[in-house]
């Protein structure tokens, strides 16, 4: 082992428990990573570290560029509402069981994702799933995180499922070897998708317990405590009574923490205090307490705290569940920072993030993608949020404007043509999705602030980063330096015919678990050169290692961390971790079994 590859294998170790510890996030993990590569490039005299220049050509890379392009054609597609409509379409499904339903939605899903990011498709399709799980009389938990690996399943069937096919596809040309055809992953991708189903559909009612979501958390007094303001309108019942005699005192289960009085804080006991018009009351208490109240007439929730007049009269108010979408301009601002009220017309009366729920203490916290919020309004402030692409309403798909819907088939047919070119090989699929955009952007159906609003930058710069990783791995001869020693644990147990399968089987191992803890993006630039380095060291066929790496790092099923969708579902249906591990774990070991035996079938390990 040389000083290089010592200080390359460090910087990697480094990356991955940064990836793993979150203390940053990811996409700054991987620029700084970049940046250090840069820094030792600059170290005088002999080494095999890349230079600046080589490094800065990842920027010019075609796979990023064509993520990119997709993020765009997915994003106008969802705009017109087609996604929408085409998951909706499975709801007029009538007289089925919940596995029946389970099958419905898995095989509409995959057949979607498997042409459209995948992440959208799943935030789509979680009014649907939602609907399935009421008509089965079901909980949405046996629905939603078969949602998420349907989505998966899809994904691992065609070149632009998911990002990591494109990303190994330009990875294999950036090596000499042909890129990924459109369909050529579909010949393992289609039957692992197709027994996935076959598991997911029968065992997942059985191996998933039923989880409530927010909504039904706070109907059955799931959450402990939440408060509300609410003021004392006039002519109300409860105008000169005391709280007890109003319905507020201790034996009501509520607690009133302050009186608001003319502009100040009241200084009467609350024992003794009368209630007066205009009074503003912080009220706390357990859902099944506080919920009393919005039964009280002539007691309205404030819908902004110390500011506007606007009210949302709480006998008239309506519970609804919504999700922080992915590139949603809220990510990173609190409710308190956004005037969440003010702007919206609701109070959020708690949040679930990744299997907890935030009933207090949340108003400061900045928002996360895929955090679930319970929010209470008039129907007219939800029936708005429903053309909001900022926050997604999980009982109902978002409308699309007119204008939008009638630009349906122009992106359709738009988002064809750049499938069929890449597919009869007339134009690279890098130069068929940009000018797809372009033309999309000509046309009017997006703007272009809203194309570039659509990429997932941090994911850019997390691939980019990586990128500087995996060539440094390259150059430094780090990749063949860990090919060779697995060659020789392998050689150790295995005999030497046997050797090529061995080393295949420990690819996807090694791949599908990093994915389970990393990004899924960066577990395959990471493992490419170890996999390209291995069949180079063997005198195999790389295309076999490519495939095997391809799927292990998008077959993630195992945790909630593992797949951007996976986070989705798991803040939205209410999982515990264990509830990935029950279902993931049989379906991680199907999917190594079908990859191992039909690899070496459809790609032969020797030349």
């Amino acid at each position: 082992m040389t000083w290089e590859i010592a200080i390359v294998l460090l910087l990697v170790v480094l990356t991955l428990v940064q990836f793993i510890r979150e203390r940053w996030p990811t996409d700054l993990t991987g620029v700084a990573a970049f940046a250090v590569l840069l820094l030792l490039s600059l170290i005088p005299g002999e080494n095999s570290f890349p230079s600046a220049s080589q490094l800065f050509k990842v920027f010019a890379n075609a796979a990023p560029l064509t993520v990119a392009a997709m993020f765009v054609l997915t994003y106008a597609l969802e705009r017109t509402g087609a996604i929408g409509r085409i998951l909706a379409a499975l709801e007029n499904m009538d007289s089925l069981g919940t596995r029946s339903l389970l099958l419905l939605m898995m095989l509409g899903t995959a057949a979607v994702s498997a042409f459209i990011n995948n992440t959208p498709v799943v935030v789509v399709g979680l009014p649907v799933a939602m609907h399935f799980a009421k008509r089965a009389k079901a909980s949405a938990s046996i629905f939603l995180i078969p949602l998420s690996y349907a989505a998966v399943f899809g994904g691992c069937c065609t070149l632009v499922g998911t990002s990591t096919n494109i990303l190994v596809s330009g990875l294999l040309s950036a090596n000499g070897h042909p890129p990924l055809g459109m369909f050529e992953i579909g010949a393992v991708g289609l039957p692992a998708a197709l027994i996935g189903i076959a598991y997911v559909t029968w065992f997942a009612p059985k191996l998933l317990p039923s989880r409530r979501t927010l909504a039904q958390d706070i109907e059955e007094g799931g959450i402990s405590e939440y408060v509300v303001e609410a003021i004392v309108q006039e002519n109300s019942p409860v105008v000169g009574k005391n709280l007890e005699e109003a319905g507020l005192g201790p034996r009501s289960g509520m607690r009133v923490i302050e009186v608001t009085r003319g502009g100040g804080a009241s200084y009467e006991s609350l024992g003794t205090l009368r209630l007066r018009v205009g009074d503003r009351l912080v009220v706390a208490g357990a859902p099944a307490a506080v919920a009393a109240i919005l039964a009280m007439e002539g007691v309205n929730l404030q819908a902004e705290r110390g500011g506007s007049a606007e009210m949302i009269s709480t006998h008239e108010g309506h519970l609804a569940e919504a999700i922080v979408s992915p590139l949603s301009d809220l990510n990173g601002r609190s409710l308190r920072d956004l005037n969440f009220r003010q702007r919206f017309g609701l109070v959020v009366l708690a949040i679930h993030r990744r299997g907890i729920n935030l009933s207090r203490g949340f108003e400061n916290a900045p928002l996360q993608p895929g955090d679930t919020l319970l929010v209470l309004g008039v129907e007219s402030s939800i029936d708005q949020l429903r053309r909001s692409s900022d926050i997604l309403l999980l009982d109902r798909p978002r409308i699309p404007t007119t204008a939008q819907r009638a630009s349906t088939g122009l992106v359709l047919g738009t988002l064809a043509a750049v499938i069929l070119t890449a597919t009869l090989e007339w134009v690279p699929i890098e130069v068929g999705s940009l000018v797809a955009c372009v033309f999309l952007m000509i046309t009017g159906v997006i703007k272009p602030r809203q194309a570039y609003r659509s990429i997932d930058w941090s994911l850019m710069f997390l691939i980019f980063g990586t990128l500087g990783l995996g060539m440094a791995m390259e150059s430094t001869g780090a990749a063949r330096f860990i090919a060779e020693n697995l060659t020789s644990a392998a050689t150790a147990f295995v005999a030497e015919a046997w050797k090529p399968m061995v080393l295949l089987a420990m690819v996807y191992i090694i791949t599908m678990v990093a994915t389970e803890m990393l990004s899924n993006n960066a577990t395959v630039v990471l493992m490419m050169p170890i996999a390209l380095g291995l069949a180079m060291h063997l005198g195999l066929d790389a295309r076999p290692f490519a495939i095997a790496t391809t799927l292990a790092s998008s077959a993630a099923f195992s945790t909630p961390i593992g797949y951007q969708t996976n986070t989705y579902v798991y803040s939205a249906g209410g999982y515990c971790f264990t509830d990935f591990l029950r279902l993931g774990v049989p379906l991680n070991l199907l999917y190594f079994i079908v990859a191992v035996v039909i690899i070496p079938l459809v790609w032969p390990l020797h030349p």
